[in-house]
């Protein structure tokens, strides 16, 4: 694989927490024929924490983005009609315990760097909530 080659997905989802493992199946299927490997597990979990976010605290479509940077940063993003912000992450000793509330946790656990920023898809307000990891 080139040092620079890049690349950008996107997989549009309905609203239906099934989409969560199609998302993570399909993430894994392009990191690996990507040469990417040694991202698939840290990368899904992190993508099924994003989706499963998105899925979970809106009404509307998904959709799961992943990209390639030139700069050797492998991007993912998750994509709802809720444009408000994303809650914060709690800290983890107070969610290690719990069944939820801990995404957004793990996301800033394993990501290398985590955002959030508004955006539009299918015509409706939304937002990005990103993370990157280093491919490179």
């Amino acid at each position: 694989m080139p040092e620079n080659e890049t690349w950008d997905y996107t997989l549009y989802i309905p609203n239906d927490v099934r989409a969560v493992t199609v998302c993570r199946r399909t993430l894994r299927l392009i990191l690996t024929l990507h040469g990417l490997i040694g991202l698939v597990d840290t990368a899904e979990l992190l993508a099924a924490e994003l989706v499963s976010n998105a899925v979970r605290h809106t009404k509307g479509p998904a959709a799961l983005r992943v990209r390639r940077t030139p700069e050797g940063l492998v991007w993912i993003g998750a994509w709802d009609t809720d444009p408000a912000p994303p809650e914060p992450p709690r800290a983890w000793d107070q969610v290690a315990e719990s069944e939820e509330g801990r995404g957004l946790g793990l996301v800033t656990a394993c990501a290398d760097l985590w955002g959030w920023q508004p955006s539009a898809r299918f015509g409706d307000r939304g937002k990005y909530v990103w993370c990157q990891l280093v491919a490179a």
